[in-house]
C-alpha cells in the first residue's frame, strides 16, 4: 500500500517577500564584500607596480606617483585641517628628494638667476623698517640661549642666502647634498620652469605624502616612532632651547637619509618645509573640488588679511608636537610668497602631459 504525504502548507505571501529580501540583502552582502576584496587587491597590486617602477630610480630623479583618492585633512590638527574631504587626484611625477643645493647651484650657474634674498628689498619711502631690513638677507632661525628669550628665535640677518644660510660667514661648502633654503616662492618656481617642471599642488603633496595610506597621523603609520626609532628629522627635546639630535641630525640632514614612503619618496616629513602651488586660505576645504583642486583663486588668511601666502607642507627639522606637529602629513603652513628663511625649501611635480 503506497504511503500518501500530506501536502506541503503553502507559503505566505510575508514569507515569501521575507525569504526574497533575505536573499538579496545576502547577495548584497557578499557583492559588497567582494567589491572590497577586489577594490583592496587592485590598490595592493598598483602599489607593488609602483614600488617597483620607483625602485629603479636613482637619488634626485623623479618617482611617479599613480591616481588615486584620499580623506584630506584632519579632525584634531589645525583649524584649517578640520574640514575633512576626499580628493581625487590624477597620476603625476614627483622629485624623490627636496631640491639640493648642488642643483640649485647649477640652475644658478646656468641662468645667472638671482634669489629674492640676493636682491636689495624695496622699501616704501618713510616706512618705518629697521636699517638691516633695508639689506639684502633673509631670516635665519637662532637656538636661545635661556627659556626667557624663547620667543626670540628668528633674526633678520644681512646677507643671509641660499651660498650663505646663515649669514655672510656661513657656506654651502661641504652641505651640497643638503636641501636648498633661503629660497622663496618666487626662486622655487624659477628653479621648476628651467627644469620643466613645476610646484606640486597642495592636494598632490599630500596625496603624495601619504603614500597610498589612509586617515594615518603620520606618513610612516599610527606611531610617531615605530619601533622606538625617528622616521624623519624633526625636533627632539625642549623646543627651541634643547635639540638632543635623537634622530641623527642637529639642523638640517643631507636629503634622503630616512626611508622612503610606499611610493618611494623621501624627506615627505621633516628636513625642510616645502612649498606648494597654491595660494592659501583658511576657509579652502570648505569647498575645495573633489577632484584634482589646486587651490583658491586668492589667499586669504584671517590673521593678515592684507598679506598675500602661499601653502608650505611637511615641516621641518624645527617641528616638534610642541609646536604644531608639522610633520604631520596634513599639517598646512602659511608663507609671505617673498618670504625666505632657514627652515624653507622645495621638491618639484611634473605633469604627464
Amino acid at each position: 500500500m503506497t504511503e500518501t504525504r500530506p501536502p506541503l502548507a503553502p507559503i505566505s505571501p510575508a514569507t515569501r517577500s521575507a525569504l526574497i529580501i533575505g536573499g538579496l540583502f545576502f547577495a548584497f552582502i557578499l557583492l559588497a564584500v567582494f567589491g572590497v576584496l577586489h577594490e583592496a587587491h587592485r590598490i595592493q597590486h598598483e602599489r607593488e607596480q609602483t614600488k617597483a617602477l620607483n625602485s629603479q630610480t636613482s637619488s634626485g630623479e623623479m618617482v611617479w606617483i599613480p591616481e588615486g583618492k584620499m580623506t584630506m585633512g584632519a579632525i584634531d590638527g589645525g583649524s584649517d585641517e578640520q574640514k575633512m574631504h576626499d580628493v581625487r587626484v590624477r597620476g603625476f611625477w614627483m622629485d624623490k628628494t627636496e631640491v639640493t643645493n648642488e642643483q640649485f647651484a647649477r640652475f644658478v650657474k646656468e641662468t645667472g638667476y638671482i634669489t629674492v634674498a640676493e636682491r636689495k628689498p624695496q622699501v616704501a619711502e618713510g616706512a618705518a623698517v629697521p636699517p638691516e631690513r633695508r639689506e639684502a638677507g633673509a631670516w635665519v632661525f637662532t637656538p636661545p640661549k635661556t627659556a626667557e628669550t624663547a620667543n626670540e628665535i628668528w633674526h633678520y640677518v644681512p646677507g643671509a642666502n641660499w651660498r650663505h644660510p646663515e649669514g655672510p660667514a656661513s657656506s654651502i661648502k661641504g652641505r651640497e647634498k643638503f636641501p636648498v633654503i633661503q629660497v622663496c616662492w618666487d626662486d622655487a618656481t624659477a628653479f621648476a620652469r628651467w627644469t620643466g617642471k613645476r610646484l606640486p599642488t597642495e592636494a598632490e603633496w599630500e596625496y603624495a605624502a601619504r603614500g597610498g595610506t589612509q586617515h594615518a597621523p603620520f606618513i610612516w603609520g599610527n606611531e610617531l616612532k615605530p619601533g622606538g626609532r625617528w622616521n624623519g628629522n624633526v625636533w627632539q627635546g625642549r623646543f627651541p632651547v634643547e635639540d638632543t639630535a635623537e634622530d641623527g641630525f642637529a639642523g638640517l640632514a643631507p636629503v634622503g637619509r630616512f626611508r622612503t614612503n610606499d611610493f618611494g619618496l623621501a624627506d615627505m616629513a621633516g628636513n625642510v618645509w616645502e612649498w606648494c602651488a597654491d595660494w592659501y586660505s583658511a576657509t579652502y576645504y570648505n569647498k575645495s573640488p573633489h577632484a584634482n583642486p589646486t587651490g583658491p583663486e586668492a589667499s586669504s588668511d584671517p590673521d593678515e588679511p592684507s598679506v598675500p601666502k602661499r601653502v608650505a607642507r611637511g615641516g621641518s627639522y624645527l617641528s616638534s608636537e610642541t609646536n604644531g606637529a608639522g610633520y604631520r602629513p596634513s599639517a598646512r603652513r602659511k608663507v609671505a610668497p617673498g618670504y625666505a628663511c632657514s627652515d624653507l625649501g622645495f621638491r618639484c611635480a611634473r605633469s604627464t602631459q
